[in-house]
């Protein structure tokens, strides 16, 4: 029997299933903390399938896959910056994310980095906070022209 989630290493053939499931996490849960006008820049300016897929090139990177099919996935740069994590609008609150950063914490304690640093939104900042990341600052970035709020958080790694 399979277990009912299944974590492995990225490979690049998912980098089509993890845009998507990012694109339909941004819309449709993301979209709780921010406008319309801000989800479609975000998602657009994710929509690129080359340039998105070639930044998990060099990355740790995690997927958790259930019943064969992508429900998450995670990266982070060789110097400790979580690039994305990002669950299935239809598998939140299903402890993906905390396999996930499991992994992403084990690898950043076995290369011996100091600290995770993120720019988490405002959806996903709860979940950060509860994982021991201290918000350093509150930002607004631009993404295709329109601002939006996130935050620069860090985690020490011991």
């Amino acid at each position: 029997m399979r277990p009912a989630f299944e974590l492995r290493e990225f490979v690049p053939a998912d980098g089509d299933a993890c845009r998507e499931l990012f694109c339909e996490t941004v819309r449709r849960v993301n979209s709780s903390d921010y406008s319309q006008v801000q989800i479609l820049a975000w998602v657009n300016a994710g929509m690129a399938p080359e340039p998105w897929i070639r930044r998990f090139d060099g990355n740790f990177a995690y997927v958790v896959e259930h019943n064969g099919a992508i429900v998450g996935f995670v990266d982070m740069t060789r110097n400790g910056y979580l690039d994305r994590l990002f669950v299935s609008p239809d598998h939140q609150r299903k402890g993906i994310a905390t396999l996930l950063m499991n992994a992403i914490e084990s690898v950043a304690r076995n290369n011996r980095l100091s600290r995770i640093h993120t720019q988490a939104s405002i959806t996903a900042r709860p979940f950060f906070l509860s994982r021991g990341f201290k918000i350093v600052a509150p930002q607004t970035v631009e993404s295709r022209g329109v601002e939006m709020t996130n935050f620069i958080m860090e985690l020490k790694v011991a």
